[in-house]
């Protein structure tokens, strides 16, 4: 190894530039009592120097690595990998790297994965959390900082970023009522997650406000996998009064109704109007355009990122913060809902 390719140690860095060993270590960890000036000047000449700092020795002196943990079900779901990348960019800017883990919505994955960030002394956890989080996670989390996103429970604290899921769902399903439709057909996600339920009352609530009997509905509740959505909308469109609109509340969920439909080569919307949910690029190409709910998922993202690093920064403890944001999402209206022939007004018919 020649001389210019050899490393150079903290202690050559901290001669070089006439400070002790502990300042460099502490500049470079960006150590509240270590000025800016100096952590600037610690910085460039390491960055002159080709200087690695190791994480390992940080750790084992007591510190915090500078790695955040992004806990969620799928990265295959456009609406999640959206967010990991706003994180991602985020923490970045801030000096953090994202670290993600998926969990697939497995409580025993997501303990592991959490065991594993508090072993690496990760300096904080966003997490998505499964419907049921092992005792040991709770526990776990209870020790470092951590903010919950999408999805909330009571018992891993109260610092939580959401979308409005039941307001969201509330103005899409009035949306089809008040075009006429009276058999429309929510497909979800599972009701022991925060996010399903709420979505689930949103829809029934448009049908109690519009003083609709709700027995004209269908809710079918599952996985929010491609391969539930396709199965429900299948088994809707084989019945004798099959549903006139479908809602979905999820994704995936959306992605299984839009194959169903294709593989079935029903007409949209004339024989079949449809309200998505999420908002990759292409459904604005489906069918002329899918009308979907709109989830606000770089401001939701960016907000949480941003909130949470100050949080770190100033050393508080997230047991002990009280913290709720909820981000609206938008009703993208396009070309798949359609106004049913002669329909009455949305309050037109079978009241109760």
């Amino acid at each position: 190894m020649t001389t210019d390719e050899r490393k150079i140690s903290v202690g050559e860095l901290a001669a070089a530039i006439g400070v002790s060993i502990s300042t460099v270590g502490r500049a470079l960890a960006d150590d509240p009592r270590i000025s800016a000036e100096t952590k600037a000047k610690v910085r460039r000449a390491a960055e002159r120097a080709g200087y690695v700092g190791s994480m390992a020795a940080r750790v084992m002196r007591g510190g915090k690595s500078n790695l955040m943990g992004l806990l969620i079900p799928d990265v295959r779901n456009d609406f999640y990998a959206e967010i990991a990348q706003a994180l991602s960019e985020t923490c970045d800017r801030e000096g953090h790297r994202l670290v993600l883990s998926i969990t697939g919505d497995d409580r025993e994955v997501e303990a592991r994965h959490i065991r594993e960030l508090v072993g690496a002394r990760a300096s904080g956890i966003i997490i998505v959390p499964t419907a049921n989080p092992r005792r040991e996670s709770t526990s776990m989390l209870r020790g470092i900082a951590h903010v919950q996103l999408l999805r909330r429970l009571d018992s891993l604290g109260d610092a939580w970023f959401g979308i409005n899921d039941e307001p969201a769902l509330f103005e899409a399903t009035t949306h089809l009522l008040e075009r006429g439709h009276r058999r429309i057909a929510y497909i979800g996600g599972s009701e022991s997650l925060s996010t399903g339920s709420a979505r689930a009352r949103g829809f029934q609530r448009a049908y109690e406000q519009a003083r609709i009997s709700l027995d004209q509905a269908t809710i079918l509740i599952g996985p929010t996998t491609a391969e539930y959505g396709a199965a429900a909308t299948k088994q809707l469109l084989a019945r004798t009064r099959a549903p006139t609109a479908i809602a979905t509340g999820s994704v995936h969920i959306t992605l299984g109704v839009i194959e169903q439909i294709e593989k079935l080569h029903i007409p949209v919307p004339q024989d079949l109007s449809v309200i998505g949910f999420g908002d990759p690029t292409w459904f604005e190409w489906w069918q002329g355009g899918l009308t979907t709910i709109r989830p606000p998922v770089q401001e939701l993202a960016t907000t949480c990122g941003l909130w949470f690093l100050n949080r770190i920064k100033a050393g508080g403890r997230n047991s002990v913060v009280r913290h709720s944001s909820v981000a609206n999402s938008i009703l993208i209206q396009r070309a798949t809902v359609r106004r049913l022939q002669n329909s009455p007004g949305p309050r037109g018919d079978n009241r109760r």
